[in-house]
Parts: C-alpha cells; sequence; structure tokens
C-alpha cells in the first residue's frame, strides 16, 4: 500500500504543479476564441486565469501536502522490501536501518523532483494552451471544495504584500508594452517565425513614438500658391510639379488653405473661359485644420481623419505656424513610399 500511495501522491503533486504553470504560461487570446464557441474547459480555464493568486494558493497547498506525504507513507513500505537484500549483504543489523533510509530517501527524491515537478512543468510549459483546458477544471474544482482554507492562506499572503506596500493582482498580466511587443517582433522575426518584407509592422510599432514635426514639412520646402491664384497657373503648377494639392498662402505667405485639382476641374464648362483668368473662388479653397508640432502622429491622424482633410497647419503652442502636415506624410510612416497619382501620370 505504500508503494500504492508513493504512486497516487505524485501523480497528484504532478497535477498541482502542471496546472500551476499551466494557469500562468497560457495565453487569454488562445482560450478566448474556444470560450466564446462555448467550449466549458476554455470557459472554466478563463475563470482559473482571471484569478491566477487563488489558483496559486490551492497549487501550492496540494504541493505542500503532497510533498510531506511522499516520504511518510512510502518509507516504511521501501525501506521493508531492502531490508532482504541489505540482510544479504551482511551488513551489521544496527546498519541495515540508516543504509535503507538513505537509498529510499534518494530513490523517492529522484521520482518526486523528475515526475512530481519537472516533467508536468515542463509539458505545461510546451504545450500551455492544452494544459490549461485539461488542468483548470479538476484545479477550479479542488479550489471551490477548500475555498475557506484557501481564500484565509490567501488574504494572509495578500496582507504581507501589502505591509511591503505591494499591491496584490488576482490575473496574470496578458498586455504588454509598446517595448515589449517590439521585442516580440524582433525576436520572431530572427527565429524565422515572422516575415515583414514590406516593414509595415516595424513601421506600424515606430509610428506611435513619432510626432506631428517628426513628418510635417517646414515653410521654405513648400510649394504654393497665392490667394489671387487662377485655376490656369493651378494646371501649370499641376504641369510643372506633378502635385495634386497646393497651399494657398494670404498676403503674409502663411499657409490659409489648400486647393486640390479637382476642385479646379468641377468649374462649370460654360464659365471656364472667364474663371480660367479669375482668382480661384474662396468656396473652392479648402479650410486647412491645426495641429500642435509636438502632438503625437497618431493623434494628428485621428483629426485629420475626423475633419475630413488631407493636409493640416502646424503650429506652435504660441499660435506660430511653422510648416504643414500631409496625410501622404503619416500614411508613408506606415507603408512606406506613396506616389501622388497625378506624379505617376504626369
Amino acid at each position: 500500500m505504500g508503494i500504492f500511495w508513493l504512486v497516487v501522491l505524485l501523480i497528484g503533486n504532478a497535477f498541482f504543479v502542471g496546472a500551476e504553470f499551466a494557469v500562468i504560461s497560457a495565453k487569454r487570446s488562445q482560450i478566448e476564441p474556444l470560450a466564446e464557441k462555448g467550449k466549458r474547459s476554455a470557459k472554466t480555464a478563463l475563470w482559473a486565469m482571471e484569478h491566477a493568486t487563488l489558483m496559486l494558493a490551492t497549487s501550492q497547498l496540494g504541493i505542500t501536502i503532497c510533498s510531506l506525504l511522499i516520504l511518510n507513507v512510502s518509507e516504511p513500505a521501501i525501506h521493508h522490501l531492502l531490508e532482504v537484500p541489505l540482510g544479504l549483504l551482511n551488513l551489521p543489523e544496527q546498519a541495515v536501518g540508516p543504509v535503507a533510509f538513505v537509498i529510499t530517501l534518494l530513490l523517492v527524491s529522484y521520482l518526486h523532483v523528475v515526475f512530481g515537478e519537472m516533467v508536468p512543468k515542463n509539458l505545461s510549459f510546451s504545450v500551455p494552451d492544452r494544459a490549461v483546458l485539461f488542468l483548470a477544471p479538476a484545479l477550479v474544482w479542488v479550489s471551490k471544495v477548500f475555498r475557506p482554507v484557501i481564500w484565509v492562506l490567501n488574504s494572509l499572503a495578500n496582507s504581507v504584500l501589502r505591509l511591503f506596500r505591494v499591491e496584490p493582482k488576482d490575473e496574470a498580466a496578458s498586455t504588454f508594452t509598446l517595448d515589449e511587443v517590439q521585442t516580440i517582433v524582433d525576436q520572431s522575426t530572427r527565429e524565422g517565425l515572422l516575415t515583414d518584407a514590406s516593414g509595415a509592422l516595424v513601421n506600424a510599432l515606430e509610428f506611435t513614438t513619432k510626432t506631428v514635426r517628426d513628418v510635417a514639412l517646414p515653410l521654405d520646402r513648400l510649394v504654393t500658391l497665392s490667394a489671387s491664384a487662377t485655376p490656369t497657373e493651378v494646371e501649370r503648377a499641376v504641369a510643372k510639379n506633378g502635385f495634386s494639392r497646393y497651399i494657398v498662402c494670404d498676403a503674409e505667405g502663411l499657409p490659409s488653405g489648400y486647393v486640390h485639382l479637382k476642385d479646379v476641374l468641377r468649374i462649370d464648362t460654360d464659365r471656364a473661359a472667364h474663371e480660367s483668368t479669375a482668382p480661384i473662388p474662396a468656396k473652392r479653397i479648402r479650410q486647412l485644420v491645426s495641429i500642435l508640432a509636438d502632438a503625437d502622429l497618431e493623434d494628428a491622424l485621428a483629426v485629420m481623419r475626423r475633419s475630413g482633410s488631407h493636409l493640416a497647419r502646424v503650429i506652435t503652442p504660441d499660435g506660430t505656424t511653422t510648416g504643414v502636415l500631409f496625410l501622404e506624410d503619416i500614411i508613408e510612416e506606415l507603408v512606406g513610399e506613396v506616389e501622388d497619382a497625378t506624379q505617376r501620370r504626369r
């Protein structure tokens, strides 16, 4: 019976060790889709992951009890089995007991460490998603059976943490910072698990760290038109530069709006001859939204999307205009070089 209980306790210890590491190692992103499909074990696994400290307390209680009992129940049986062969070695009677105890201790420790600890731990690390689906339901059931004891132990542990000004958490962290995501992408690329030939993924990560100032064009690099520019001048600018959008400057030379080539093409055919030599009507000039130079690029993108504007005036906190931000340049930060359709066709 001692050998039988040794096997039972080793299995129990292996269960608690495997369940503990499975709850910590499993990823919510792999379990949540199964839970949404109605899989009961996945729902239980998610609950266990959301109450990680409770599950750890249950596992530690189970591991401690199994570890304490393993030697107590197995030593008498193994000692008894070793008495006969040790007696055949003509050892002194008083030496048989200590030698049998040492052999039992070494054997049980080996079985405990290898089959009760390392094998289930490595298994849970290797296939955490499958392990948590298989082990979490039983672990949750044990936690409910011994809930009063586990709750007391967990509360005492959390109280000790609070004494050191550490706030306990019930759920294992399942989110990542930008730097952590960057590290994951780099490591996955090196291992050949991720291919980013276009660089779009890396660009997306770097995009969140850039500001409007990094992308905006300064005033001295802009191709502009005066407020009195005519549709004919717009056509000439398109033919010369190949851009479809042009900044319109006021009398002080500062951006006041912009005009798109199609705004000029919308002029009625009947009035084309007259309006081609007259200044562009004010209603044809689009307004520029203003964005701070130190604003995050993703915030600027959101503002431009809400306003429906492809260009924005870049200003400092005191209202000084320093440049113009083009939606095209923002997109290039994500997907690479983008050519103006007019440039491709001219």
